[in-house]
Formats: C-alpha cells, structure tokens, sequence
C-alpha cells in the first residue's frame, strides 16, 4: 500500500508539474496577412520568466518540419520557450507563395518578433532558421543588433539564392535571370514569383548579417547539395563571435541526422 501511494504522489506531481507547460496556436498579422504560429512555453512559476526562440523554417517549407520540431521539444524540456510559424505563401499562413519574397519574410519575422518581445514571460530573444529561413535569421540579427538578439542558430543558411537568382536557376529549372517570367514553377507544384527572383538578386546577404556582434552557431552538413557547405564557412568567416559544426553526410535536411543537428543547436542556445 504505502509503494502504491508514493507512485500516486510521484503521478501527481509530475501531472500538476505538465498542467504549466503549455502549446498556444495562435495567428499573428505578417506581411501578406495572418501568419499561423504555434507557441512551445516550459513550466513557469507565477513571475518566472524565460528565454524565447524563433524557429523559421526554410524555402517551401513550415513550422512543422524537422528539425525545428525537435529543437522546439527540447528547449521546452530545458526550460526555453519557442515560437514556430508559417512564412505569408507556406502552410497554414495566408499569402500566395507567388507573393513572397525574403525581404517580406524578414518583414513577418521582424512582426513575430514584435510579438513575443512583448509578453511579459519573455526576458529575451535568440533567432534560429534552416536554410532560406537562415538567410531571414542572419539579415533580421543584423538589423536588430545584438542588443535585442542574444544569440543565433543557422542550420544550412541558404545564402546561395542569391547567386541562383543571379545565374537564372533554381533547383535545376533556367530562366532569363535578366527579364525573369512572371513566375516559374519549381518542384512540379510552387510558382515562384518574378519579385522573388529580383529581390534576391539584389540582397545585401552578408553586409547585412555581419552587422550582428553576438554569439552564432552554424550548423551544416557536408552532404548538403542544395546549399553547399562553404556558404557557412563564408559566414563563419564573417563573424567575429561564431562556431561552426559540419555534420559529416548530412544533406539539406538533416536527414537521419535532425537530432544530432537539434542537440548542437540545443546546447550553443542553452548555454548562450
């Protein structure tokens, strides 16, 4: 009897220990309309607060891929709230993906940000982004300064879409990158849009980005034929406070690797 009581004492702490750990929906404004957005917040005693991290997913992507998924889990595990949304043109969000452009999805980063900034919990910001949502993460961070960002994670940073709007190609379609169409169709199924195209090929990536002082952690793999490794070797380079971890066999997406890739980044925005 009394082993039976102690695992009902145990059961109900750890259930009164999980009623604070809380997963909010939520829709915020973006730059092309609601923006669809899902909150991660740790266990917080009344007047706790906490650390908050955006996680921006990549090119054709949402807030539901990996590995932002698993960072997310374990940050809340660790005490670290986290935001996860859908860029306006992706997932659940509003917006044609014809529509979107990088500088419109700092524009709704820039709005999210805002957002948690504000809540009362929250005592600062670190930025974490895969791929295009690197790019976002690297150009916001500089524009914000590290006063108002602690810290940054880039996982595969795309910074080679510039030079494939540059060059007329992208993900082996071609185009005239001198008088883009009104879209071109990529992947069999997004129309990416001639704004896109123009946009990228005029991003200030890297003056923009290396405005940022505080600590980075780059995270790549070497197996990566979208983004090739040494786009975040450039970074690295760029910065006066980073780190750069390359995943020896892992491709744009961290297949088979997104735990390894989450535990790297899980452990520089712990301990920065």
């Amino acid at each position: 009897m009394r082993k039976v009581f102690a695992v009902m004492i145990v059961f109900m702490c750890l259930v009164s220990s999980a009623a604070y750990s809380e997963t909010i929906s939520l829709t915020l404004d973006g730059s092309k309309g609601k923006l669809s957005a899902e909150i991660q917040k740790p266990a917080l005693k009344s007047g706790e607060k906490c650390r908050m991290v955006m996680l921006l997913h990549g090119f054709t992507g949402s807030k539901s891929n990996r590995p932002l998924t698993d960072i997310a889990d374990a940050l809340e595990a660790r005490g670290i709230a986290s935001i996860r949304f859908d860029f306006n043109g992706h997932g659940q969000s509003e917006g044609a993906f014809s529509e979107m452009t990088v500088l419109n999805e700092i524009d709704d980063a820039r709005k999210v940000y805002d957002y948690v900034k504000a809540l009362g919990y929250v005592d600062g910001v670190s930025i974490a982004g895969h791929s295009q949502g690197g790019v976002v993460t690297s150009m916001l961070a500089g524009q914000l300064g590290h006063e108002n960002v602690k810290s940054i994670v880039l996982l595969a940073p795309a910074a080679v879409l510039r030079d494939d709007a540059l060059r007329g190609n992208v993900f082996g379609v071609a185009f005239d990158a001198g008088n883009p169409p009104e879209t071109v169709k990529i992947m069999g199924q997004f129309e990416m849009g001639r704004d896109y195209v123009l946009t990228a090929q005029t991003l200030q990536i890297y003056p923009t980005a290396e405005k940022f002082t505080g600590p980075v952690c780059l995270i790549h793999g070497t197996a990566d034929r979208i983004v090739p490794y040494t786009y975040s070797e450039h970074y690295h380079r760029l910065y006066e406070n980073s780190g750069l971890d390359l995943i020896d066999g892992a491709d744009h997406g961290f297949t088979g690797f997104e735990g390894e890739a989450a535990r790297i980044a899980v452990d520089f925005l712990t301990s920065h």
